[in-house]
C-alpha cells in the first residue's frame, strides 16, 4: 500500500508537497525550507539476519554500535540497495517512506526525534513530500524508540 493511501484511509491530517527530485533528506530539507533536524530518513538495516528500519533525523547518521548493544544482538549491518529495492517495490529508491508496518518491517525511531512536533518525509518519490504531526506518526507506526545516532557534524 502506497502511503498516501495509507495516511487517507488512517484519516490523521498531513500536507503534501511536491519540489524538484531530491536524492537525500537534507536536500529535501534544503528545497523545502525545514530544518534538519525535522526532515527524516528511513534507513534499513540488517539485525542477526532480520531487516529493521531505522528512522532518524536527516542530519543525523545510524551507529550500528549503538544499535547492537540495545538491541542485544550478533550483528547489524547496513541493507544493500537491491536488497531495499526488492523491500520497497512500490517506492523509487532512496525515497522509501519512514512507514516500516507498511512492508512488515519493525520500526526503530531515534530518540532525538521523540520531543518534535512534526515531521517532514519522503513519500515514496523524489518529489514529494509529506509533513505530519510526530503524535500521528507514533501512533500509525507505533515505533520502539532507542538512541542510535550521531550527528554528521560528530
Amino acid at each position: 500500500m502506497q502511503v498516501l493511501e495509507y495516511l487517507k484511509k488512517s484519516g490523521v491530517k498531513y500536507e503534501s508537497r511536491e519540489h524538484k527530485p531530491t536524492f537525500s533528506a537534507q536536500q529535501m530539507a534544503a528545497v523545502e525550507h525545514e530544518p534538519g533536524m525535522f526532515v527524516v530518513k528511513p534507513v534499513i538495516v540488517k539485525v542477526d539476519g532480520k531487516y529493521v528500519m531505522c528512522v532518524l533525523a536527516a542530519c543525523y547518521k545510524v551507529d550500528l554500535g549503538a544499535m547492537k548493544k540495545q538491541l542485544g544482538a550478533k550483528s547489524v549491518e547496513l541493507a544493500e540497495e537491491e536488497e531495499i529495492g526488492r523491500l520497497f517495490g512500490n517506492c523509487e529508491l532512496g525515497a522509501e517512506p519512514p512507514f516500516g508496518n507498511l512492508y512488515d518491517i519493525p520500526t526503530i525511531m531515534d530518540k532525538a526525534l521523540e520531543g518534535d512536533d512534526h515531521i517532514m518525509f519522503q513519500a515514496g518519490v523524489h518529489d514529494k513530500a509529506i509533513v505530519m504531526k510526530m503524535d500521528d506518526y507514533r501512533k500509525l507506526v507505533k515505533p520502539k524508540i532507542l538512541e542510535f545516532t550521531y550527528h554528521l557534524g560528530s
